[in-house]
């Protein structure tokens, strides 16, 4: 699973490799994202315009009675994502794209658990493939809009960490996955570990397991 990641930009080639625009507010860099949190999602308008908006971590399908489903939910297993209820709609019709600069893993280890950095080699960013949904609040009428990220099984680079990663997209691939048009098959067809060459990792901090710790110090190698 992907359960903490980083996004701290720079905003101005987060803009440029996505080929999106904020709306509806200000960057903050992030260290230590983690479920149930608000953070940028680039999402695509009909008209095919991309834009970088505020989603929660933590989908909640339209169908949900309450909020409550969304800690289950962050991640959506690839080989399921297409058939399973929580899912299958938002597979289908409503697929984003989440900039990160990296994500943890943690292996264990004599003594308890060590947290990995994993990063792009030669690169500022991954596009990690997730499905956006929106909810009503009943008593409210308010709406709510969550994401999930998906995941497939681990490439050589993460298996010895864990036996799950992200789905990374290709930046070439952007498009596909984004588009309402392409064919469910060509959109499976990018759900796939990415190759292992892309990926770089180091030993973190385990000041990374505490949500409420932030800053640029918990990417840094020890």
């Amino acid at each position: 699973m992907c359960g903490r990641y980083a996004l701290y930009g720079p905003v101005s080639r987060l803009r440029e490799c996505f080929d999106a625009e904020l709306e509806g507010f200000d960057f903050t860099p992030r260290y230590n994202a983690a479920p149930m949190q608000w953070l940028p999602v680039v999402r695509q308008r009909p008209g095919g315009a991309r834009i970088l908006h505020l989603l929660r971590w933590g989908l909640v399908p339209s169908w949900s009675k309450d909020e409550s489903i969304a800690t289950k939910t962050i991640n959506a297993r690839g080989e399921s994502v297409a058939d399973k209820p929580s899912f299958r709609a938002a597979f289908r019709r409503r697929r984003c794209i989440v900039p990160i600069n990296g994500f943890y893993e943690w292996q264990t280890v004599a003594g308890g658990k060590q947290p990995f950095y994993i990063h792009p080699v030669g690169e500022e960013f991954f596009g990690l493939a997730g499905l956006w949904e929106r909810w009503m609040r009943p008593a409210e009428g308010e709406e709510l809009d969550t994401f999930t990220l998906i995941t497939t099984t681990a490439n050589a680079a993460i298996r010895p960490l864990h036996d799950r990663m992200p789905v990374i997209l290709a930046p070439a691939d952007y498009a596909a996955w984004l588009s309402a048009d392409t064919a469910p098959d060509q959109v499976q067809a990018l759900i796939q570990p990415c190759p292992e060459g892309l990926l770089a990792a180091h030993p973190v901090s385990t000041a990374v397991g505490n949500v409420r710790n932030e800053g640029s110090e918990l990417i840094r190698a020890v």
